[in-house]
């Protein structure tokens, strides 16, 4: 765990703020759904969680991917809000409105804070949605409290396998350093588009800046959570549902899907999102959501 401050400045701070309120505006507008704030204390800080949907539906955790503002992920889960609670929580030590605590990625401190989310929703378990490295965090809950989570929907998640350091540094990590020297929208979507299904030109202007202001404003969180193994995952009973991006950089589905097999106990079903790269296009998180309100509604209230 550390301590500091995760923006370069008190103003990249700020903007992060402005993208997130606009965010959190364009799910409500967009997603036809109240969308409320909640906070909550755990041992290693203030968390602050978005919610969605019916108080007394089935409650679901959806934990949002790395290094992004929460309302970027939780607009992929938004259509579940009509049958399900959904609770997102700002990942701490990440961009957001939660405190800036940065945990350890490979112990058991986010299945540590997890479990205190849970605790301080009066939740004792509860169906668990993690895309990339909220997939990681499910994970690392899993290890740590493997009773606390009904059933894992993990999407391209963290956590089990990565892609070609090689690639990663040449195809993302080298142009975001040149648009954090010289910042253009070209060479930030040049950065961002091996991320992405759809062309960059495509995308709203909002989503894009908003990387923008991350990559520039943001010390950025370098290490996934650590590779679960069988060993760990021993106790982990829980149903889970495997999705992968067939054209992922940083979780290829071929070296992802056979490390999940090998070590999560009960995987019932994995399945293959064909042409979608890590951020799926609108299409690609239809088949998603679909695949994934499927899953919770047969194993989400076991």
């Amino acid at each position: 765990m550390t301590d500091g401050s995760i923006y370069r400045t008190p103003g990249w701070k700020r903007e992060l703020e402005d993208h997130y309120r606009r965010g959190v505006d364009r799910l409500e507008r967009t997603g036809d759904v109240d969308v409320r704030s909640r906070r909550v204390e755990t041992r290693y800080g203030s968390t602050h969680l978005l919610v969605a949907g019916p108080e007394d539906a089935p409650p679901v955790v959806v934990f949002h991917g790395g290094n992004v503002i929460n309302p970027v992920s939780l607009e992929w889960f938004l259509p579940l809000a009509d049958e399900y609670r959904l609770y997102a929580p700002d990942t701490i030590g990440h961009p957001g409105l939660s405190a800036e605590t940065r945990l350890s990625p490979a112990d058991t401190s986010y299945g540590k804070w997890a479990v205190d989310i849970l605790d301080e929703l009066g939740l004792e378990s509860a169906p668990m949605i993690g895309p990339s490295y909220g997939g990681g965090i499910v994970l690392r809950t899993a290890a740590y409290a493997p009773d606390r989570i009904d059933a894992a929907a993990l999407y391209a998640p963290a956590g089990l396998a990565t892609g070609s350091v090689w690639r990663l540094l040449s195809e993302i990590v080298v142009p975001m350093l040149w648009y954090r020297l010289a910042p253009s929208r070209r060479r930030l979507e040049r950065a961002i588009q091996p991320m992405f299904t759809d062309s960059t030109v495509e995308l709203e202007d909002d989503l894009v800046e908003g990387i923008g202001a991350v990559f520039r404003g943001v010390k950025l969180e370098r290490e996934f959570p650590a590779r679960a193994s069988a060993a760990e995952l021993r106790a982990f009973d829980a149903p889970t549902l495997l999705v992968l991006a067939e054209d992922d950089l940083f979780f290829p589905p071929g070296a992802v899907g056979s490390r999940a097999r090998e070590v999560i106990p009960n995987l019932v079903s994995d399945v293959l999102l064909r042409g979608e790269a890590h951020f799926p296009s609108r299409a690609g998180r239809e088949r998603l959501v679909e695949r994934i309100r499927e899953f919770l509604d047969e194993y989400g209230n076991s």
